[in-house]
């Protein structure tokens, strides 16, 4: 799932491409949306490309699934994608980290944002997370139910899970799975959420998220090359 920066980390983060990008308050979860619809439009007009399909990872397999629908590309693959919308699993990934106090504010934060409110008042803890500026693209994210979206897609479909990805579980792509039964399934084993072959356990993962020595999943790039080849058969 996509964490929330804060907005010098972020602009930190993106370096000299924020100046091409909306203000923090201005953004939207349709403005990754339509950029990447229009990236579809230009390359499906591009006559050196037969056809085009999308792969989208995490947050970004969200915003792929749209995308290919909406540019009626020619196949999707998600990677690390989430069945339930982003408020559901935020929910359950803040609820075990934060005390008592700090979690039934988070709550009051995040039932107010599902129902299309600003939160108000955000304690100084939560305000990375929740400040003002961000409430807007919050809001227009927590409408997007991924299981919900995914049966509209009519294009081949590739589910790819690993095993050890401890942000987003198996069952994720399960629930995307008996969403759309037409789509295929893959489990990785050994794979974590940055797709690189990775022990289960926490302090030995973190390091593979920068280093990139570390590789990628073996068959990670086999099993999207066969099924791309095949769609394009198809």
């Amino acid at each position: 799932m996509r964490k929330v920066l804060p907005t010098r980390a972020w602009r930190a983060f993106v370096s000299t491409s924020a100046a091409a990008g909306p203000n923090e308050a201005d953004l939207r979860f349709e403005t990754y949306i339509d950029d990447a619809t229009a990236w579809l439009a230009m390359l499906k007009a591009d006559k050196r490309f037969s056809s085009v399909s999308v792969i989208g990872h995490s947050e970004g397999a969200l915003i792929g699934m749209l995308a290919a629908k909406a540019s009626n590309a020619h196949a999707y693959v998600s990677l690390a994608g989430v069945g339930r919308g982003a408020s559901a699993v935020l929910r359950e990934q803040l609820a075990p980290a934060l005390p008592p106090p700090l979690a039934k504010e988070s709550e009051r934060i995040l039932v107010a944002l599902e129902g299309g409110r600003a939160a108000g008042n955000v304690p100084p803890e939560l305000a990375a997370l929740y400040r003002a500026s961000v409430q807007p693209y919050l809001i227009s994210w927590f409408k997007y139910v991924p299981a919900t979206v995914i049966k509209d897609l009519t294009m081949p479909v590739l589910l790819v899970q690993g095993t050890t990805d401890l942000q987003v579980p198996l069952s994720e792509a399960e629930l995307l799975h008996k969403a759309l039964p037409a789509a295929q399934l893959v489990v990785v084993p050994g794979m974590n959420h940055v797709l690189k072959d990775a022990p289960p356990d926490k302090e030995r993962q973190v390091v593979t998220y920068t280093d990139p020595k570390f590789p990628l999943a073996p068959t990670l790039v086999p099993t999207i090359a066969g099924f791309l080849r095949k769609a394009s058969k198809d």
